[in-house]
């Protein structure tokens, strides 16, 4: 875990669940290399722009911090160029669902060989506490101090219907479930999507509402069950609410880069290019 961890300042705020979700990501690269089931060489993280993003600077790996809500179209490059390559994506709620919802649905529609980690706190926490596309009905901010009139998006149904070849939910107190989760994600041949509820202390601690009604599920058996589980939290934050956590669905089929048949790695490969030939052709 040291190796995996660099040794840069952590600047997110005291308590934050983010470093649950860096310790633990940590646990289970180092325990996976021990494993010998990776190389921690050909691991390389995707992050986008939020506080989440922060784990780029404290993880001594490969990566790159990409703009916001485009995390998921840089790691699908990633993986393009170089077959052999682990891509992990951190995100987080505002960042994946909002500006890059439209990628997240494409990318579990191809069944590309990424894993994308939610960190989902239910605001724009970096911005300091607007709402986003997961805050519940009723949440007050400074750009709706009235509430929030909408409804909120439901993830994991939206991945289900994409087709994503694995769905999970989980939560940051939940440490053994989350280590399981990311690691299953992590192994899983094709695209992984996992939405970590992780409150934020500072500006939305759902924490205790959270912990009150979670209850771990049994993996479904067939895509009606995984619906019918997925449909009973709606994301919004009432009394006797029941929040089912755990693998929602799980399926292995044909990848993006298989269909693409992509069987090289594609920097490797010499190419000629003749510039004044290409301009010749395309000129008018």
């Amino acid at each position: 875990m040291q190796k995996i961890i660099s040794d840069r300042k952590i600047t997110w705020c005291p308590g934050c669940f983010n470093n649950v979700i860096l310790h633990t990501f940590s646990k289970v690269l180092s325990d996976l290399e021990k494993e010998r089931k990776i190389d921690l060489k050909k691991v390389v993280t995707v992050c986008g722009i939020g506080c989440h993003g922060k784990i780029f600077d404290y993880l001594n790996l490969s990566g790159f911090n990409a703009l916001h809500g485009r995390a998921i179209p840089t790691a699908i490059g990633i993986k393009l160029a170089n077959k052999d390559l682990k891509v992990i994506v951190f995100v987080g709620d505002g960042d994946i669902y909002a500006e890059g919802l439209d990628h997240l649905i494409h990318a579990a529609r191809y069944n590309t060989d990424i894993k994308v980690f939610v960190h989902n706190n239910q605001n724009f926490a970096l911005t300091v506490g607007q709402s986003t596309p997961t805050s519940e009905k009723g949440y007050k901010s400074k750009v709706r101090p009235e509430g929030e009139r909408e409804e909120p998006l439901n993830p994991i149904t939206l991945m289900l219907a994409a087709r994503a070849s694995f769905v999970a939910r989980t939560f940051v107190l939940e440490k053994e479930q989350l280590e399981m989760i990311m690691k299953e994600a992590i192994l899983h041949k094709g695209f992984a999507f996992v939405d970590i509820l992780q409150p934020c202390l500072v500006f939305h601690n759902t924490t205790e509402i959270i912990r009150r009604n979670a209850y771990k599920i049994d993996e479904p058996k067939n895509f009606e069950e995984a619906f019918k589980l997925a449909n009973e939290w709606d994301y919004n934050l009432k009394e006797n609410i029941r929040i089912p956590l755990g693998i929602f669905w799980r399926e292995e089929r044909e990848t993006f880069e298989e269909k693409e048949g992509i069987k090289e790695i594609l920097w490797k490969i010499k190419r000629e290019t003749n510039l004044d030939e290409i301009l010749e052709k395309y000129t008018v």
